[in-house]
Formats: structure tokens, sequence, C-alpha cells
């Protein structure tokens, strides 16, 4: 037989309509010879009576049902009595009255119970993600998931692009992360490459005349992972052609207004807020800046520019920086919460924290003996302070003093309450730098990619001076959080030939790597503009998740494992040979 409807779709206009529904016992309960069934599917709950009066024998049968048994139930739709009404369903005023069962299978008992407020381990929940999805959770992430992707492509569909797969495999080009490669059985010792991203394919899709690009792309980066990565991941990439920053930024805002509208009511009038990467890190200690409360970094070098205390004045001298965060009503913190803080500090790269409590009977703190009179004047004039407040120290090069207190602010933060959870603050971070000098390596690295364009009267200072230039880039970041990034691209091939070199690519290097694509922008390329969003991440602050594995419905581990398939897995050395490989084991 056809299941007639979802057990969650029935209302009181069926009531007397003979139904049958599918799905899994939630619950099951025996009341003095009527047995009540909660039956559940994606939908929800529909209950389930099972009267010996109406059908002896599916009552009978009935009573062998245990958990997460599927079963099949027709019957005639009912109203519950008055007192048996349960608001908290959708079918709550209803129930249906059983008289066929068909049992489709048995369940081994689950390692846990299939309920919202179920504290289980993450580990036990991916080792059975199967069972894991049928939580109302996790059903309704994935419904959100689905809605975020349906939304999307309607948004790009009405604004004029073009949804196009590019390849899953293609060529090495290890300048970002670690690529995840596949050896070749056709070509021996040649391998594929797990995209990064499309980044090269859809600037040649731009190349190729097709104008406006969108796809919601699965990616593979072999890096370590945290809460907000995975190993392979969904993004949702766009490319326009004659198109610049104001074009993409305008697309990528009326999709994002869309999809927090839909799911947050969330309402917009004005353009999102913008912020240059020099703001950003320089008063909230990150590019990723949470803008949902206060806390920001001051700048107190020109404070301390004659400091007695050396280790500010040692920063100083150094061509470093001295700043500091001040919490109001800090100053009640325990002496364990604020060693707590400098360990925080620590992770970010701190060799110490210093700190300051303000009281009505002075200030408290080991190094405030050090500090002038007309250091501790400018101190409360340049911060305002006032009894109760506590102040949070860093000093060193100015980098490590941004990161250190970032991450303070957003622990701070967190502890005391700060932070408004209903709040959206969606910032666009402009300006980046186009590259960066890596210490380790001492070669520049591009900040974004090798393919992102300098801003207009930069591209001459690309050999005079790299570290100065400009890059035509921006982020798009929620409540700390980076959705995606983009940036205007080289469209000329001469340029891109001066940015590898500015990153050491020589041009021998250039052309074995990336020889297509510079015969491609030769060949009449259009100005193009682009941006990808981390649909996960996005999903992730539609649906409230703290994890990005919540919102993805077979997730790895942080160890890049999956617990439930248990891949990686060795393969057997006939596979090995047939692609000349050998276990290094």
């Amino acid at each position: 037989m056809k299941r007639s409807c979802y057990c969650a779709e029935p209302r009181e206009s069926d009531v007397g309509k003979r139904l049958l529904v599918q799905g899994w016992v939630d619950t099951r309960r025996d009341h003095g010879g009527v047995i009540f069934v909660d039956l559940r599917d994606r939908s929800g709950l529909l209950q389930v009576v099972f009267n010996p009066e109406l059908s002896p024998t599916a009552h009978e049968l009935a009573g062998s049902l245990r958990n997460e048994y599927v079963i099949e139930v027709s019957g005639e739709l009912a109203y519950r009595s008055e007192e048996t009404v349960n608001p908290e369903m959708l079918t709550g005023r209803l129930e249906l009255m059983a008289t066929e069962l068909e049992i489709l299978n048995s369940a081994e008992p689950s390692p846990f119970a299939i309920d919202d407020d179920e504290r289980v381990t993450e580990n036990v929940r991916l080792s059975n993600r199967h069972i894991d999805l049928r939580r109302p959770a996790m059903q309704a992430n994935l419904r959100a998931r689905h809605e975020a992707c349906r939304i999307t492509r309607e948004h790009f569909d009405a604004d004029g692009f073009m949804e196009v797969e590019t390849p899953m495999l293609t060529r090495s080009t290890p300048e970002g992360a670690r690529d995840y490669l596949v050896p070749s059985r056709t070509v021996p010792g040649s391998f594929f490459a797990l995209p990064q991203s499309p980044q090269l394919f859809k600037q040649l899709l731009m190349i190729g005349g097709i104008d406006r690009y969108y796809q919601i792309a699965r990616c593979f980066r072999d890096e370590d992972l945290r809460a907000d990565r995975q190993p392979e991941f969904t993004q949702i990439d766009i490319e326009m052609s004659f198109a610049d920053t104001e074009d993409v930024m305008a697309s990528v805002e009326g999709l994002l207004k869309k999809l927090f509208r839909e799911r947050k009511g969330a309402s917009f009038e004005e353009p999102f807020r913008r912020m240059s990467y020099a703001e950003a890190v320089g008063r909230y200690g990150s590019d990723a800046p949470d803008l949902r409360y206060g806390l920001e970094l001051e700048d107190l070098s020109e404070v301390f520019a004659g400091s007695g205390f050396k280790v500010f004045s040692s920063a100083l001298a150094a061509g470093g920086a001295v700043k500091a965060i001040r919490v109001e009503g800090g100053a009640g913190m325990s002496r364990k919460e604020i060693d707590d803080l400098g360990e925080v500090a620590a992770g970010f790269g701190a060799k110490g924290m210093a700190w300051i409590k303000v009281g009505d009977d002075g200030w408290q703190s080991p190094i405030v003996k050090f500090f002038s009179d007309g250091e501790r004047a400018a101190l409360t004039d340049r911060l305002g302070l006032a009894s109760g407040d506590l102040l949070l120290f860093a000093a060193g090069e100015e980098a490590t003093v941004n990161a250190v207190l970032g991450g303070l602010r957003a622990r701070v933060a967190e502890d005391r309450g700060l932070i408004d959870r209903d709040r959206l603050e969606f910032v666009w971070v402009t300006d980046f730098p186009l590259v960066a000098l890596d210490a380790d390596s001492g070669r520049y690295q591009a900040l974004h990619h090798p393919f992102t364009a300098p801003q207009a009267g930069h591209v001459d200072m690309l050999e005079s001076d790299p570290a100065a230039v400009m890059a035509d880039a921006y982020d798009i970041v929620l409540n700390g959080v980076e959705l995606g990034g983009g940036s205007v691209r080289i469209h000329r091939p001469e340029v891109q030939r001066r940015v590898f070199a500015v990153l050491g690519i020589a041009e021998d290097e250039a052309v074995e790597k990336f020889g297509f694509l510079l015969e491609a922008l030769a060949s009449g390329a259009p100005p193009h503009a682009g941006l990808a969003l981390g649909l996960d991440r996005v999903v992730a602050m539609l649906t409230g998740c703290d994890s990005i594995r919540d919102v993805i419905a077979f997730p790895k581990t942080q160890r890049a494992a999956c617990l439930l398939t248990r891949a990686p897995s060795a393969v057997d050395a006939g596979q090995l040979r047939q692609l000349g490989l050998r276990s290094g084991g």
C-alpha cells in the first residue's frame, strides 16, 4: 500500500478519513490494554492507538513493538480526548485509530535515545550517524541546509547566473593548503588532485563567455581541522564578468538577506557595514571581527613612549605596540579568573599578560609601581576609566598584540555574557594587503590567492614595495565568523606574471603550473570578480549550531576520519599494483 501522508501532516479537516502512515516507533506505552505508539518520520510525530476492541489482530501485534521498529499503520483519524491533547505536537489534537499494522523491520536496541535532550558524545553520534540522523534536531538542520540551497539557486537564477559544474579531478597546484591526491592508473606515476576550490575553472568560464556563473561546489583540503573546517566541504561559488567589487557585494548581500530573513526573520535596510582590514585587526584584534559587543583594543603606544616599565618600553623600542582592552566591572574578577585569561593570552603567543584593577581605593596590579603620574592620568583620560574597571594589556610585535587581545576580547565577552545571541552583525572587511612575508620561508605569500588583483594604482608597487600593495579583495563576516571571501581577479597575463614573480614563482614554474591560465588570459579575458561562501558555515549560523559537523549529513572527525564507514581504510595489494603504488607499511 502507498503512504497517504507524512506523520505530522494530518489536520483537523482530515478527521474521519482513513490514512496509511509509515515510520519508526518513537515511544510505546501500554495503558491498561490500550497501546499507544508515537510514530515518527521526518515530518514529526503522530499518536497511533491500538485498541483491542477495534482490531484485536493489530493490537496483539502492537504488543511486540519496540523503539525504532519500522512499521506501517492504517486506520481512521480521530480527535483525541480533551485531557490527552498535546500542544507540543503539530498533531497534538489528533490520533490514528489503528485497524491494520505491518512490521516492516525490527531494530536492535539503539545506542542512544532519539531525543533532542539526550546528552551523547559526538564520537558515539558519528559512529552511529544513521541513527543520529533520525533525531529531530538533525532532521531540522538538514532541512535548513536544503532550504538554503533552494534559496541560493532561486536567487542566482533570478539574477542571470548559470549553474555550471566544474571538474572534481584536476591538477595539483599546491600554493595553499595541501591537496588530496588521486593516483592515475592510466598515466603511472601521475596524480590528479581533488579541487580545493573551483577558482581557476570559474575564471576560465568567464574567459569562455559564460558571464555569470554559480555552483554549489564540493571542495577538498587536506588541512588540520577545527569546528568550522572539514576535509571535504561545500561552498556557494560565484563569478561575474565585466563586474567589480560593488557588483559582487550587491549580489551576495541580496542572497544573505534572503537566507536570514526567511530563517531568522531578520530585517535589513541599509547595506552591510564595511571596514578595512587595518581597522578590523587594529580595533578588534581579528580580520573577522565580532561587532555584537565592545571591548575594543586601545593603542597606548604614545602613552608609554617613555615608560619606565621595561616590558612596555622594550616592545616599543623594537617597533612593536602596547595595547589594552577595558573591561567594565571586571575588577571583580578573581585572581584565578585573571590567571585563566593569562593562559588564553599565552595560547595566542603572549609571553605574559599585564593587568590593572581600578578600585575606589586606588589601582591594584604588580605593574602600577612602574607607571608615572602622567601615564596614569593619560590612561584614565584615554580609556575613561572608572572604579570597578579591569585593564588587560599586551605588548610586543603588533600582529601578536592584536591576536592576543582579540582572543582575550572574545573570551571575556563569552565569560561575562556580553554577547547578544539574537543579534546579526554583518560586515564586509576590505583593503587587505595583497601579500605578506612568511618568516619561515622568507617569501611573500598571497593573503587570499595568487589570482587576486591589486587595487587600482597599486600595480606599479609590485616590485618596489610588495608589502604596501593593497588587494582588491573582500571578506564577508557575521558575528565573528568569516562566511566567505572573494576578490577582483587578475585578467591581464602580464600582471599575473608579475604577481607570480612577487610570490617567488619563477617563469618556468609559472608556465609549468599555470601555463593554461596564462594562455587563457592572453586569449581575451574580460575583467571579472567573484566570491565563495562556505555553505556549511552559513547553515550553521542559520541554525545556531556551534559546529559545522551538525549541519553535514556525514562529516569527518578532527582526524579526518569517518567513524561510521571507518574511512580512510587500507586497500588490497592488487589495487595498489594497478596504480603503481605500494603500501607504506
